[in-house]
């Protein structure tokens, strides 16, 4: 079966939206890109902060609610139904419920054929690059490193620790069928 959908899952700062900008350029078909990033973008500012939307503590931890939920499930259901369409999906994802998270992705995608690539980096690497962007609250990339594998199951990993987000690309572009 032709891949549909290109599952990344990794932690803040773990290099994914690189890997998402090679990956358009590497793969011979033209691939839509969605990530969690954008979608927390999208939120109205007075969900960016609060118990019901999405909220980050001082010390990285990121929490989210309930209207949060409602809306990222709607979101979900709308990337699934391009890929229905026929639009091949690259998804820029951070599974911070782990199994969990993966399983409400499971459930929407349904039959379509996904391609589940978890996306590595050293804790330490990744705090990194967390400081070099100055758009993340220290703490987020030590604090999802692990966490957000924890119970998710893969067809391929790659790390971005000493691999160019080029390299990974080439290496998940050759597992799209």
């Amino acid at each position: 079966m032709t891949t549909q959908v290109i599952m990344l899952n990794g932690g803040s700062s773990s290099g994914k939206s690189g890997i998402v900008r090679c990956l358009q350029a590497v793969l011979p078909d033209p691939w839509l890109a969605f990530g969690c990033d954008s979608f927390v973008d999208a939120l109205p500012a007075r969900m960016q902060a609060s118990d019901e939307g999405i909220a980050f503590s001082a010390d990285g931890e990121v929490s989210v609610g309930a209207e949060f939920r409602a809306l990222e499930a709607a979101w979900r259901e709308g990337i699934v139904a391009m890929a229905r369409a026929g639009a091949r999906v690259i998804i820029d994802e951070v599974f911070l419920g782990g199994a969990a998270s993966q399983q409400r992705w499971q459930k929407a995608l349904g039959p379509l054929a996904v391609l589940w690539v978890g996306v590595r980096c050293e804790s330490a690497v990744a705090a990194g690059r967390e400081v070099a962007r100055g758009d993340r609250v220290q703490g987020m990339a030590a604090s999802q490193a692990d966490a957000v594998h924890q119970g998710v199951f893969y067809d391929l990993e790659v790390d971005t620790t000493h691999s160019e987000s080029l390299e990974c690309a080439r290496s998940i572009a050759a597992h799209v069928g």
